[in-house]
């Protein structure tokens, strides 16, 4: 079975040395309840609670999947008790507003744990993790009706929530959407349609489960403008506020799917099912918006649990899997052969991996300190900027952390050679539970479109020229710095040409807007290597800094200045690659009919 050791030493480096998280918890409205003590205990304890309680549920979770039985979900063995444990620790409630049975304390602390839970089992995370979502959506629509009702339970994490919007004839494309609401007595509406892949739609942990709907009414107007929300729970709520009539919402089936067998991914059929109207009419799409960014910036974190997963097994199986001698000499001469490590070949896998979990903590720690400071922050102009650069990097943090996350888990089997391809050292089961993360919530090519389409060309670059002003600060305030040379040149030069690339890419668009489609991809994790880079820049300046005051922990500091040289040195030199697929443009992409694309093949 995999093993996991919740990276608090890596964790501690970003939050309080690079981003000095203290000072930012000191800066926020009630921030002070997030005292480096506070801080210590929950990443602690939730590092506990990860590797104790999910981590001996995961393979078999895996293994035993969920049953469908007469409507009624079960989950795999222990993972109810998990989650009454998850919920009597207060867990749910960390960053929930205190006014809803909220601890209040900031986002980027449930982030954190978050990571945590992904890496030590993602399909048990999935259930807890769209109550959040949910919450929020709530939170900012919901009536006071609403608020009072649900949200409380989902707060305190005796009910979970879901939100359904995909349906079996169209994906991303919401504006198809057959589903349909019929106004009632009382202010209710009926529902009925047929929403597939609900994760967590119907299961066993909790006492209720609140489904956020997106249908039509009658007289809706055609497209994404005529989307309505709806909340429908699967046991309307009595006159106490408890579970009480069962709602005409059942799950029809389960998925059988090539990952997360842990959870149930459900196709859930409403016959009428009773649903309350959340805000406006028709403006359905922008409340579920709430729930979508944060559900993006959560399958983000799950990359990078994954990874850190991978790498973690990874590493101590090259430590002790002996095979051939090192091309330079026995390593270990009183062994039959060296441990793999001493091979520079698995030694890039490793450092590959490693690289992009320590990088994608970096991220998700940065974007967290914007989202605290979205929701907490006292200053219109900071809270703007955030907000800005929150919008920009969301897309960065679920598809590029995705991508590379699965990369990683791919290079842990990799390692482990034929044995990462045996289920019983759990790493080809990383490697599926990680394809997912990039579909779900929007895939890469959806995430990348949002980003140039959206956030950059839409604002005719100025949410990017936030973000590569800040980068073009820093890189000038360290210009006279010959130690961090190695970095700072190359990011600068980057930075200049991640302009000059979008500007390039929005000339074309002028004349063919398939120009946009085209670089999407190839622009978007352009962006995520250059912001990785910016990152890496950073911890290699702290780490610096640190060894040249001295320290007694010198061998971590080593290891962040090596890791942020392997990759400028090694994968920040896929900028390039992407630079000529995005400067190649759609001729290519685009010349041949539809029809041809099979010429040849025709039976």
């Amino acid at each position: 079975m995999p093993d996991y050791q919740a990276p608090l030493r890596d964790l501690r480096f970003v939050m309080d040395e690079m981003l000095d998280y203290p000072a930012h918890y000191a800066r926020l409205p009630a921030g002070e309840e997030a005292s480096p003590d506070v801080v210590a205990a929950i990443l602690e304890e939730g590092a506990r609670f990860a590797r104790e309680v999910l981590l001996p549920l995961n393979q078999s979770g895996d293994q035993e999947g969920c049953r469908l039985e007469g409507g009624e979900v079960k989950a795999p063995q222990g993972f109810k008790a998990a989650y009454a444990q998850y919920v009597e620790g207060g867990w749910p409630s960390l960053a929930a507003d205190p006014e809803h049975g909220g601890q209040g304390l900031p986002h980027s602390l449930a982030m954190v744990l978050n990571e945590m839970i992904c890496a030590t089992n993602l399909a048990w995370g999935m259930y807890p993790g769209l109550s959040h979502g949910a919450a929020d959506a709530l939170r900012h629509h919901g009536t006071d009706e609403q608020k009072a009702t649900y949200l409380t339970k989902l707060v305190e994490g005796t009910w979970t929530g879901t939100m359904c919007l995909t349906e079996p004839h169209c994906g991303t494309d919401l504006g198809l959407i057959k589903t349909r609401a019929l106004p009632t007595e009382g202010g209710a509406y009926a529902i009925t349609g047929t929403k597939i892949f609900i994760s967590a739609g119907e299961h066993d942990l909790a006492e209720n489960i609140v489904h956020l709907v997106l249908a039509k009414l009658p007289d809706a107007p055609e497209g994404s403008k005529g989307i309505s929300l709806f909340v429908v729970p699967k046991f309307l709520p009595d006159a106490d506020g408890n579970p009480g009539e069962r709602n005409g919402v059942v799950c029809g089936s389960l998925e059988h799917k090539m990952g997360i067998h842990g959870n149930a991914t459900c196709v859930m059929n409403f016959d009428g099912a009773k649903g309350f109207l959340v805000g406006a009419p028709n403006k359905g799409l922008a409340c579920m918006f709430t729930m979508m960014n944060a559900a993006r910036i959560g399958v983000g974190i799950q990359g990078l649990g994954l990874a850190e997963a991978s790498f973690q097994n990874a590493l101590a199986y090259a430590r002790d899997r002996l095979q051939m001698r090192a091309l330079s000499g026995p390593k270990a001469p009183e062994k039959a052969a060296d441990p793999i490590i001493v091979h520079p070949d698995v030694r890039r896998m490793l450092l590959t991996q490693k690289a992009f979990a320590e990088g994608g903590r970096m991220l998700v720690l940065y974007t967290a300190q914007m989202i605290d400071i979205v929701e907490h922050g006292s200053d219109a102009a900071e809270q703007e900027r955030a907000e800005t650069l929150l919008g920009l990097l969301t897309p960065i943090v679920k598809a590029f952390l995705t991508e590379v996350g699965f990369e990683a888990t791919n290079e842990g089997v990799q390692v482990f050679g034929g044995h990462g391809f045996i289920q019983e050292w759990g790493m080809e089961q990383l490697v599926r539970d990680a394809r997912i993360t990039r579909l779900y919530e929007g895939t890469t090519g959806i995430q990348a479109l949002d980003l140039l389409g959206r956030k950059v060309l839409m604002s005719q670059g100025e949410s990017l020229k936030v973000f590569t002003k800040e980068i073009h600060k820093f890189c000038q305030a360290e210009e006279g710095n010959r130690a961090l040379a190695e970095f700072v040149r190359p990011l600068a030069k980057l930075n200049a040409e991640w302009g000059e690339l979008t500007m390039g890419i929005g000339m074309k668009a002028m004349a063919d807007r398939e120009e946009v489609g085209a670089a999407s991809v190839d622009y978007l994790m352009y962006s995520g290597y250059v912001t990785l880079a910016y990152l890496f820049a950073r911890a290699a300046r702290q780490a610096q800094a640190t060894l040249a005051e001295g320290s007694e922990d010198a061998a971590f500091y080593r290891g962040k200045l090596n890791t942020a040289r392997f990759y400028f040195e090694r994968l920040l030199p896929r900028t390039r690659t992407h630079k000529q697929a995005i400067e190649a443009g759609a001729e290519s992409l685009m010349a041949m009919s539809a029809k041809d694309f099979g010429r040849g093949f025709e039976l």
